[in-house]
């Protein structure tokens, strides 16, 4: 578990912390601007009390409202509630959205799904942060597209913890040889690493993949080229970033418990089972 200072007893009440996977469908859907406003508070202070938990300052954790399949009206009102980053998994959708929100100078958008190299160029156009690099072919694509642009683009390297062959990202493994090989790609700023849990309700088992990019970051900062910074964790979504905060995570991505259940469940996105994360852990 995360290094705690509390020495009354946070580390087993951390350890008992649930899953909320089964909660699909008991999020309403936010229709105004106050509806968002709650459910930001209702979130932040889950997030709080779970870095209590783990002797952690809250104020080191980001939120990062995921607005994907959420149509232009609750981004915008979700914008109103005071939210100036949103996560979008689909290029295409995301960059709609960017350019039908012109007017909302001050938004900025985090592209948090799996990306082709053909879609490198639209990224490159109006993302101010990518979470989901796990190959040198698209580092390439979107550091040429970048340097057209005159930009440069904030990036996690995605890791696959949970060994499952329905997720993205690069094996655990292989992600030193990946991370060395990054400074070629000047308009890339590396920050640090992101995963996609096991979705179960197993909580312990969710915990170890957190754990796993927690300890696969630690060393990789002991021989990370100059000008690769591993400072960030994105890990977590509503129904497990709490257990993520416990293991480190600084950046969570939220979409459900703030903007309402969308109209498929979370195991449509990301299928349950797989294999143990223990059994991938890092010597």
């Amino acid at each position: 578990m995360f290094a705690t200072q509390d020495t009354t007893g946070g580390t087993a009440q951390a350890a008992d912390t649930l899953t909320r996977h089964d909660q699909h469908g008991r999020y309403p859907q936010a229709e105004t601007v106050d509806d968002f406003r709650h459910n930001l508070a209702t979130v932040q202070a889950r997030m709080a009390a779970a870095c209590r938990r783990a002797g952690r300052d809250p104020a080191s954790v980001r939120l990062l409202p995921v607005s994907k399949t959420k149509p232009e009206s609750s981004l915008r009102l979700a914008h109103a509630a005071g939210c100036r980053m949103l996560g979008e998994n689909k290029v295409q959708e995301a960059f709609g959205k960017w350019e039908a929100m012109q007017d909302l100078a001050d938004l900025q958008w985090s592209v948090i799904g799996h990306l082709q190299t053909n879609k490198a160029r639209l990224v490159a156009r109006f993302a101010s942060e990518f979470q989901a690099l796990d190959n040198l072919r698209v580092a390439e694509a979107l550091d040429r597209r970048l340097q057209a642009e005159g930009r440069a683009l904030d990036v996690f390297v995605q890791v696959n913890t949970s060994g499952e062959a329905s997720k993205y990202g690069l094996p655990p493994d292989e992600v030193q040889g990946f991370v060395q090989a990054l400074p070629a790609f000047s308009a890339l700023r590396v920050r640090g690493l992101m995963t996609l849990a096991l979705f179960s309700s197993e909580a312990e088992r969710v915990r170890q993949c957190f754990v796993l990019l927690r300890r696969l970051r630690d060393q990789l900062r002991q021989s990370a080229p100059a000008g690769i910074s591993l400072d960030e964790l994105s890990m977590g979504m509503s129904g497990d970033f709490e257990i993520a905060i416990e293991e480190g995570a600084t950046v969570v991505r939220v979409g459900q418990a703030i903007f309402g259940a969308r109209a498929q469940p979370d195991s449509f996105y990301w299928p349950a089972g797989g294999p143990d994360p223990a059994a991938l852990a890092l010597p």
